[in-house]
């Protein structure tokens, strides 16, 4: 039996760590840790909750604007403030826009490199590489000349030993089945999305000022005015230049994404087998259709699955059955550490009991990750597209439905393949197509709304705190691009008395619970082979599948004695 530590685990947001166990090249045990601590909790007690967005939106800089509008409705729940419908729809396309940029960011920046063969690119017939391209898509970028030209880029940036992110792949590895030519095709693609996505980001611009961190959400709506009339606002002109970019945007992820997704996936259908985790899945759903608040109005519905079992409609959800873990984990609650907490009464009372760096090995019997352990129903859960594409699927919504068929009938595998690492992936891509769809229907109803002279964007009839109760408690959704992220915010005498952030990785990327039940990451894992304890490219594939995020999941680094990277290896 070997022990394996990977730290840091890279192309993620923020500090990971695993420690695997590998018996007759097959993991039989993990261990996922969040190395890094923030305190943005801490830092929001005691401010004005209408500010909170602000702050909480600096939770992470990957995921830009998903921390801020939970936020919001968090605020808004808790004072019982209802937006107006331009605000809505301006939210809704904000939020879109960042699920197919960071969808796509993913797919070919964060997680294509477990699949895609660099070296072996070079390698490749441009002119059978072009063949490939026009067979699966077409996108024009597609010619013998168009790839040489990629290929010699490729060549020219290895010669220069400044290889990037380039630098540390396990190329060559035994478990790349991709052939030359696919892999010169997805290397190609891999260029292009990283012009393709500063251009579908415009939106952020023109919505909120920037991106990062967008600057225009307002508790009780948005800041930024809707009127034809005046150049300083949303107009004719800027609403005709969002459609431009969402269809651009429509086209690249129709035309390149889903045929790129689908010609890797077939060559990997052994992974349908592998990563399946805790077999429980949540969404909060997102995306409300209308101003009711209800879960009815949600494009993306709200529901639980248990047990991998889609057969039926899924469980209605309430936040209350939300409740937080620290026994694994490197903080205290005055209570004692083996009860879980709702974030109502959450305490953020960090206590590092760690070993010093370096060190070998994390002593995972006792506290080992500054994750908190969040359980639903006091079950684990898997949040993010593969949780939100089941929930659709299985409560008979009837686009996601049909594009989750389209995709098992192209690949041949039933719907027991879901439930891995190559659904996980393939949920992602299908889900960005949805969102793909959808986006230029939000932009068209906010320029209806522009020309039936709607043009109301915020209700300010509670923003003084004078109208505000003594107390008050709320809660905020949304789905983040990684998964079901909640915010809870109580409120005394016009001042956050407490504020607690669940977010997707915290879900995910938990350590055990109490009862010594394994967090998704680690329950992921088991069963994976490793062909190389050297090089555990496997590894990766299931955890990159999730998209890690542990900056948002920890909510500042101490750097000293940190190392680059190590992968730990003890026989």
């Amino acid at each position: 039996m070997a022990k394996i530590a990977i730290d840091p685990v890279t192309r993620i947001e923020g500090h990971l760590r695993l420690e695997v166990q590998v018996e007759n090249g097959k993991v039989v045990d993990a261990w996922s840790s969040s190395t890094m601590f923030r305190g943005m909790e801490l830092v929001l007690k005691g401010r004005d909750p209408r500010d909170a967005w602000v702050f909480a939106q600096r939770i992470c800089g990957v995921c830009t604007t998903v921390h801020a509008l939970a936020s919001v409705r968090a605020v808004e729940n808790a004072l019982g403030i209802t937006i107006p419908d331009n605000a809505r729809l301006i939210r809704n396309i904000i939020e879109c826009t960042q699920y197919i940029q960071d969808h796509v960011i993913h797919f070919y920046h964060l997680h294509a490199l477990d699949w895609v063969d660099i070296v072996s690119s070079l390698s490749a017939d441009p002119a059978k590489t072009a063949e490939l391209q026009q067979s699966i898509s077409p996108w024009p970028k597609a010619s013998p000349a168009y790839f040489k030209a990629v290929q010699d880029r490729i060549k020219t940036f290895a010669g220069s030993g400044q290889l990037g992110p380039f630098n540390n792949g396990y190329w060559g590895h035994p478990a790349y089945k991709l052939p030359p030519e696919a892999n010169l095709m997805a290397v190609a693609h891999y260029l292009e999305a990283l012009d393709w996505q500063r251009e579908i980001v415009k939106i952020h611009a023109i919505l909120g000022a920037k991106n990062p961190h967008l600057q225009t959400y307002l508790v009780g709506g948005m800041a930024i005015p809707v009127d034809p009339s005046t150049q300083q606002a949303i107009n004719d002109q800027r609403i005709s230049r969002m459609k431009d970019l969402a269809k651009s945007a429509k086209e690249f992820v129709e035309q390149v994404y889903i045929p790129d997704l689908l010609a890797v996936a077939s060559f990997y259908k052994d992974w349908a087998s592998i990563g399946g985790g805790v077999g429980n899945f949540l969404a909060y759903g997102d995306y409300p259709q209308s101003n009711d608040g209800s879960p009815e109005s949600l494009l993306l519905p709200r529901g639980v699955i248990l047990n991998k079992d889609i057969s039926q409609a899924p469980g209605a959800v309430s936040h209350e059955k939300v409740s937080e873990y620290v026994t694994h984990s490197w903080y205290t609650y005055a209570g004692g550490d083996e009860a879980g907490l709702h974030p109502f009464q959450g305490e953020t009372a960090p206590s590092y009991t760690g070993p010093k760096p370096p060190y070998d090995f994390l002593d995972t019997d006792t506290k080992y990750s500054w994750l908190k352990t969040p359980r639903y129903d006091d079950q684990p859960m898997e949040v993010g597209p593969l949780a939100r594409m089941l929930v659709a699927y299985a409560a008979g919504k009837e686009r996601p439905k049909a594009l989750v068929g389209l995709a098992l009938k192209t690949l041949g595998v039933g719907p027991e393949a879901l439930f891995s690492t190559l659904g996980r992936t393939a949920a992602r891509g299908l889900e960005t197509l949805l969102m793909a769809e959808q986006l230029m229907g939000w932009i068209g109803e906010l320029k209806d709304n522009m020309g039936s002279g709607k043009l109301a964007i915020h209700n300010g009839e509670k923003w003084s705190p004078g109208s505000w109760p003594a107390e008050a408690e709320g809660w905020g959704f949304t789905e983040a691009p990684r998964g079901a992220l909640g915010h809870w915010v109580r409120i005394k005498d016009g001042k956050i008395a407490n504020y607690q952030a669940v977010v997707p990785t915290t879900w995910n990327g938990s350590p055990r619970d109490a009862k010594g039940v394994r967090g998704p990451y680690e329950a992921s894992l088991i069963d994976t082979p490793v062909a190389d304890l050297e090089q555990p490219l496997e590894i990766l594939r299931t955890v990159h599948s999730f998209d890690p995020c542990m900056a948002c999941s920890v909510h500042i680094v101490n750097a000293r004695g940190a190392e680059v990277t190590r992968i730990q290896v003890v026989k």
